[in-house]
C-alpha cells in the first residue's frame, strides 16, 4: 500500500431484516396489535382491545414483550376499538410517540377511546359499590386522563393515491395509507422499512357494496402482506340480507312488537340509518313508528359522518355526497342523548326500533333494551354484523334460550334475526378479488379471523391464487423478506 493512500473505507453495516411480531388479532377478531422492528425504529400497526370471552379479555392487562416508551410511532388502520382500544394503556405504561392515522379515524378514535375511558371508571366504581370483582378494588384498565393524553399524540397523515406517496414515521421507516372503505376514514397501510422491504397490513377492508364509502383501494403489492379473515369462510347475501331486514321489521311491528338492533357505534349505525331511511321513503317503514338511537358514541360519530358529507369528503360515495344529510335521516328520527332520554324509550307505548350500542352486546345502553325486551314474543332482535365468540350477540345468533346482564338471567322468547348484510367487512370473494390486482408477496399472514375462518381463507388463497398463506399463532415472530 501506497504510504500516501488514504485507508480504506469500511463497508457499512448490513441491515438485518425487520422482525414481526403478532400481538394480538390472531386466532380471533378482537385486539389486533402488530409490532415490527428494524435496527433503528419499533413501530406498532394498530393497538386494539381484545373482546369477548374471559379469556381474551384478560390479555388486556398484560404488558407488550417491549415496554412502551421504547415504541417509536404507532400507525392506526381505523377507530374501531379491537384496533385503537388498548391505545390509552400504552400511553399510560409510557407511549408518547406519534400515533399516524388519517383525519377521520383520529376524530372517530376521539370518540371511541373517551367513551371506552368512561365505560372503564364506570365498571370500576360499580364493581366497587357492589362488591362484584374479585379485585379489591377494581380499578380501570385506563381513565379519562389516559385518554386525553392519548389524543394529543395524533398525526394525522392523508390517504396516497399513488404508488410511492409517502410519510415518514421513524427512523428509515415510510408510510401510505389506502383507503380501505371499511369505515369513516379507514385505510390499508404499506410501510417502506429500513432494509427497503415492504409490509402491508390491510387492516378491516370494506365490501366494494357499502352504501356510503367508496371502495378500497386496490392492493399494490407488498414482500409481506398481513390480511383479515373475518369472513373468510363466507359470502354476503347481497340484496337478499336487505329483504330478510325489512321482512323482519314488518313481521314485528305488526304483531305490535319492537324491534332492537345491536349496532356498532362507528358505522354500523351510520348503515342501519341509511337503509331504514330507504324503508322509510318506500313506506315500507310507516312515519308512525319512531325510530331511537340510544347511544352518546354513536350520535357523536353520526356528527362526524354528516360533517364529512357537508365537506364533500372523498372517501364517501357520489351519490351520498349528493343526498346530503338526507342519506343519514330515517324521520322521525330520535335521538337519545341523556340518561333520562334512554331510559324513557322504554316506556314509550307501541311499536318502536331502537338502534343502540354495542354491537355485540358487550355493554352499553343497548342491555338496558334488552333486558327490557328479550322476554317478549313479539319484538325481535336484529343482529346486524360479526358477532364475536363470547359475546351476548354471538349467544344470541346462535339460539340461546337466556341471556346473562347485570348479573341475572333473562328469557330469551323475542325473534332473533341475523341479518350479516351489514357487515361492513369483506366476504371471501371480495378479499380474493382485492388481491388479484397485485403480485404476490413472499407470504400472506391470515390474521383478525377465528380460527375456522382463516384456516378456509388460507386455503382458498393458496387455491385460487397459488400463494403461499399462513394462519400465525400469538406471540410468534417472523422477518419481513422479500
Amino acid at each position: 500500500m501506497d504510504a500516501g493512500a488514504p485507508p480504506p473505507v469500511a463497508p457499512p453495516p448490513r441491515l438485518r431484516p425487520a422482525l414481526l411480531t403478532f400481538l394480538g388479532g390472531v386466532g380471533t377478531v378482537t385486539g389486533s396489535k402488530f409490532l415490527v422492528e428494524s435496527d433503528h425504529a419499533r413501530v406498532l400497526v394498530d393497538c386494539g382491545l381484545f373482546q369477548g370471552i374471559s379469556e381474551l379479555r384478560r390479555r388486556n392487562w398484560r404488558r407488550l414483550p417491549c415496554d412502551a416508551d421504547t415504541v417509536h410511532a404507532v400507525v392506526l388502520t381505523h377507530a374501531h376499538l379491537d384496533h385503537c382500544g388498548y391505545l390509552p394503556r400504552l400511553v399510560r405504561h409510557g407511549f408518547r410517540g406519534p400515533i399516524f392515522a388519517t383525519a377521520n379515524t383520529a376524530r372517530l378514535a376521539g370518540i371511541v377511546l373517551r367513551d371506552s375511558a368512561r365505560l372503564q371508571e364506570e365498571q370500576a366504581a360499580h364493581a366497587n359499590e357492589h362488591g362484584w370483582s374479585k379485585h379489591r378494588p377494581a380499578s380501570p384498565l385506563y381513565t379519562s386522563e389516559d385518554a386525553e393524553r392519548t389524543m394529543s399524540l395524533f398525526a394525522s397523515v392523508p390517504f396516497h393515491e399513488e404508488i410511492g406517496e409517502e410519510t415518514e414515521i421513524a427512523p428509515s421507516t415510510q408510510l401510505s395509507l389506502h383507503r380501505a372503505g371499511h369505515i369513516l376514514g379507514s385505510s390499508w397501510a404499506r410501510l417502506t422499512l429500513e432494509d427497503g422491504h415492504t409490509l402491508a397490513v390491510s387492516g378491516d377492508l370494506g365490501r366494494p357494496g357499502h352504501p356510503l364509502l367508496r371502495p378500497p383501494q386496490p392492493f399494490s403489492g407488498a414482500d409481506v402482506l398481513l390480511l383479515e379473515s373475518t369472513y373468510g369462510n363466507r359470502r354476503h347475501q347481497g340484496e337478499r340480507g336487505r329483504e330478510i331486514f325489512a321482512d323482519v321489521l314488518a313481521r314485528t311491528l305488526q304483531r305490535g312488537g319492537s324491534v332492537v338492533i345491536p349496532a356498532f357505534a362507528i358505522d354500523r349505525t351510520e348503515m342501519v340509518l341509511h337503509e331504514l331511511a330507504a324503508l322509510r321513503a318506500s313506506g315500507r317503514l310507516p312515519a308512525s313508528v319512531p325510530v331511537f338511537v340510544d347511544s352518546p358514541m354513536a350520535l357523536a360519530a353520526l356528527d362526524v359522518y354528516t360533517e364529512a358529507i357537508r365537506t364533500q369528503a372523498p372517501e364517501l360515495r357520489p351519490e351520498v355526497r349528493t343526498a346530503g344529510s338526507a342519506a343519514l335521516a330515517p324521520e322521525p328520527f330520535l335521538a337519545a342523548r341523556s340518561v333520562q332520554e334512554s331510559i324513557a324509550i322504554n316506556h314509550t307505548p307501541g311499536p318502536a326500533v331502537i338502534v343502540s350500542a354495542s354491537g355485540m352486546a358487550t355493554g352499553g345502553r343497548v342491555l338496558h333494551h334488552l333486558r327490557k325486551r328479550l322476554p317478549d314474543p313479539r319484538n325481535a332482535v336484529v343482529i346486524v354484523g360479526f358477532a364475536a365468540q363470547g359475546t351476548r350477540s354471538r349467544d344470541l345468533v346462535d339460539g340461546a334460550r337466556a341471556l346473562k346482564m347485570f348479573g341475572e338471567y333473562v328469557p330469551v322468547r323475542a325473534e332473533v334475526a341475523d341479518v350479516p348484510h351489514f357487515s361492513a367487512h369483506a366476504d371471501r370473494r371480495q378479499l380474493l378479488d382485492w388481491l388479484r390486482t397485485a403480485s404476490p408477496p413472499q407470504v400472506t399472514y391470515l390474521v383478525h379471523g377465528e380460527p375456522d375462518a382463516a384456516a378456509a381463507l388460507r386455503d382458498r388463497i393458496d387455491h385460487v391464487l397459488g400463494w403461499t398463506a399462513v394462519v400465525p399463532r400469538s406471540g410468534e415472530h417472523v422477518l419481513v423478506r422479500g
